[in-house]
């Protein structure tokens, strides 16, 4: 976890730059449950393979996985189950539209903890093709070996 100005970063999804070109990011709010906020503490979840689904007008969280907690008992929580998002009531009209009409998905990029609550980001995001993905590759590479010839040279 890293701290900047009140944000606590609990963890990122960072295959979604490599698999998503991103478009637009927003913040949500997360409607959990007692036993998740200590597993989210210490940093045990994991948003790969997640994505945002609409169902009646709501947003939810699909595939995130928040491990389970030991110390609870019959208490315990689903380590996958569908998670409600919480935003005004105007952006999900107008992000719900933006992933119909242009067959954008939306992602959550990391979960973090801002004013002692849990937020989510939340991008809408294009899929990349292999060739684009390849592309990025060749970037990162080439932005690497720059990075070392200018350190070596200093």
């Amino acid at each position: 976890m890293s701290d900047n100005g009140g944000i606590k970063i609990i963890t990122q999804n960072k295959k979604a730059g490599f698999d998503y070109s991103i478009l637009e990011s927003f913040e949500a709010g997360i409607v959990l449950r007692g036993t998740e906020l200590k597993p989210l503490r210490s940093g045990q979840v994991q948003l790969k393979d997640s994505f945002v689904d609409f169902h009646n007008g709501e947003m939810y969280l699909v595939g995130v996985h928040i491990n389970i907690y030991d110390p609870s008992s019959y208490n315990n929580h689903e380590p996958e189950r569908r998670r409600k998002l919480l935003m005004n009531r105007h952006e999900i009209d107008k992000i719900g539209a933006r992933v119909q009409e242009k067959g954008l998905a939306l992602i959550p990029l990391k979960m973090y903890f801002k004013k002692g609550r849990v937020k989510v980001q939340i991008a809408l995001a294009k899929g990349k093709k292999k060739y684009d993905k390849r592309e990025s590759i060749k970037k990162r590479d080439v932005n690497r070996s720059l990075a070392q010839k200018l350190k070596k040279n200093r």
